[in-house]
């Protein structure tokens, strides 16, 4: 347990297409569910914003039957309470980062257009960083990193560790001509020192109050090292 009076903000995608492809996407649910209750386990109150507020888009593929989905996402399409908090997302235009310990990026592809596009986005984790608060993202969420300054406005990536979504395996995914950028590319391009591990399996890095992880597998250790980087803030 973290204590009491810790706030954690998720921000998630509201893109539900593919740019112009008009294949369904939205946030990867794993994403959003095995971060989301690691910190209300812990005793963490979140909030759930998104680029647009209201219902937030699910990507269909990342929810199967009933009884076939993580533990995560089987819980989180149970709790009402959960499920009331992505139908009436809070839109992050006027939220106050000073009021969180730390922001977290899920990702699913949709993350990929409307986030690297949001001003919004980037002044609120540009100043959230430069209060001390710990900025985490996982898989595609990096995307919404990409024009976040840190405070001698650089990119927040530039030279710090950083993992996302792989070019490897956005390819396997088929979506290598459908994304706007690769993300892996694009982080490599700002300066950041990429570290990834093998394709589809668990891998998150902490560069101080950064932390970042690779594919949904990896959400539950990004979520872990969010955890400790907030403990570590508050002694």
């Amino acid at each position: 347990m973290i204590g009491s009076g810790i706030k954690i903000l998720l921000i998630l995608t509201s893109q539900a297409t593919m740019g112009d492809d008009p294949r369904p996407t939205g946030v990867w649910f794993e994403e959003l569910s095995t971060p989301y209750y690691a910190f209300i386990d812990a005793g963490a109150e979140v909030d759930i914003a998104s680029i647009a507020g209201s219902k937030i888009p699910v990507d269909p593929h990342s929810i199967a039957a009933e009884g076939q989905n993580p533990p995560s996402v089987e819980r989180f399409l149970k709790d009402t309470a959960a499920m009331a908090k992505i139908e009436h997302s809070v839109k992050i235009d006027g939220i106050n980062p000073s009021h969180y310990s730390a922001v977290f990026l899920p990702g699913g592809h949709g993350t990929m257009w409307d986030l690297p596009k949001s001003t919004k986005l980037a002044d609120l984790l540009s100043t959230a960083w430069a209060n001390g608060k710990v900025v985490a993202a996982v898989c595609h969420g990096p995307a919404g990193l990409v024009n976040v300054k840190d405070t001698n406005g650089q990119p927040l990536v530039a030279g710090r560790r950083v993992s996302a979504f792989t070019n490897s395996e956005e390819d396997k995914a088929g979506l290598t001509q459908t994304v706007p950028f690769l993300l892996e590319t694009r982080i490599r391009e700002m300066g950041a020192k990429f570290e990834r591990g093998s394709d589809f399996q668990p891998f998150a890095i902490r560069d101080g109050k950064l932390i970042t992880g690779q594919n949904p597998m990896s959400s539950e250790e990004v979520a872990r090292l969010v955890l400790q980087a907030v403990i570590e803030s508050r002694q």
